[in-house]
């Protein structure tokens, strides 16, 4: 299952990971978050143990969601090394996300 991230924990799950982390930026209002939300689930169980798969809720994290200048959701950023390493913006399949993870695994 996909962590649940905030502006509170933010730092310790995504900037201090020594593993890719791929941040989904959703809120429960947003129908395009809700087509994203089960493909999150799914990638969060295909990479247990590989990477860190995780959801922000922007009505509720605002500090987070303002730091990285998120206008449109869902809006999905890959970090390694606590940097931004790779951003989808909007819908996308399973596969396209999945692949942008790949080419940050090492």
């Amino acid at each position: 299952m996909a962590v649940e991230i905030t502006d509170a924990n933010f730092e310790e799950v995504v900037l201090k990971s020594d593993k890719p982390v791929l941040v989904d930026f959703w809120a429960e209002w947003c129908g395009p978050c809700r087509m994203v939300g089960p493909i999150v689930e799914e990638l969060s169980g295909d990479y247990d143990g590989k990477a860190v798969v995780g959801k922000v809720n922007v009505d509720n994290n605002q500090e987070i969601s303002v730091k990285y200048g998120i206008r449109n959701i869902p809006t999905l950023l890959i970090f390694k090394n606590g940097e931004v390493v790779d951003k989808q913006v909007g819908v996308a399949p399973k596969n396209v996300l999945a692949g942008k993870l790949d080419s940050h695994m090492a």
